[in-house]
């Protein structure tokens, strides 16, 4: 596994399969692992978010999810095979922890949503032990969730709240949690509850998940989605015209722009 920089945000380029066997065998060891999945929007928010940049570069395994993201890297001369997508990572992941006997906690959505996600989730994989659920609305008092967590005995914990508060939240209580693993899943539980429809793959495959979540909430996705991906397209054009300049300058150097 490598780690690079893009644009001031660390990444590890890593495949599916490779991320899904290394987190599997930091559970067995019961080594724990920080996770974070980064796209477009959160590369942006990141730079001028420095909470949110701290709780990245916190990070044990950090993977690259947004198809925006591994154009860019490799415009700007990274090799990266393909993107982790947080979805998929999340449902290869129950897959194992069902064949690996491991214990799960979900955290995150609504009561309705969340409750469904563990039904759904032992429907697929009966052999799935999930120790614990809890809706994502308990900032009065997240130590209590946090006790209620390492009570579980869990070892993979899934938090579906929005972005920075997930990120920030994994990175000030991650040593107290009591599990072994632990990642932020956004918007995931939402899909697997069938509340959000996921884009056709052909929108997967070409980038434009983005966009078929404005037309599913285009009130509320549009000026994020708008703003966000404009400068992160302005930031790698920037940076491959660096690159461009320096190249030309220095025609012996080496080496791609962070």
């Amino acid at each position: 596994m490598v780690r690079i920089n893009l644009l001031g945000c660390p990444m590890d380029v890593t495949t599916m399969n490779e991320t899904v066997a290394l987190i599997t065998e930091r559970v067995r060891r019961g080594v724990f692992t920080q996770h974070v999945v980064v796209n477009a929007a959160k590369i942006v928010n990141a730079r001028k978010d420095s909470e949110l940049a701290r709780s990245i570069k916190a990070c044990d395994l950090i993977n690259i999810d947004g198809m925006a993201v591994v154009w860019a890297a490799r415009i700007l001369g990274h090799y990266v095979p393909e993107r982790v997508a947080g979805v998929d990572l999340f449902s290869r992941l129950i897959e194992e922890s069902a064949q690996q006997r491991f214990r799960v906690f979900l955290l995150g959505a609504s009561d309705a949503v969340v409750s469904r996600v563990a039904e759904i989730c032992t429907e697929r994989y009966p052999a799935v032990d999930i120790v614990g659920y809890h809706n994502g609305y308990f900032w009065d008092d997240e130590r209590a969730v946090v006790e209620k967590i390492k009570t579980s005995k869990a070892q993979l914990l899934f938090v579906a709240i929005t972005s920075p508060k997930k990120e920030n939240f994994i990175h000030r209580w991650g040593s107290e949690l009591g599990v072994s693993f632990v990642m932020g899943v956004g918007g995931t539980f939402d899909v697997v509850a069938g509340k959000v429809r996921r884009a056709p793959v052909w929108m997967q495959k070409g980038g434009l998940e983005w966009f078929h979540r404005v037309m599913q909430e285009p009130k509320r996705m549009f000026r994020r989605y708008a703003v966000t991906n404009s400068k992160f397209i302005y930031l790698v054009w920037h940076a491959w015209l660096s690159k461009i300049i320096r190249r030309h300058a220095h025609p012996s150097s080496i080496g791609g722009v962070e």
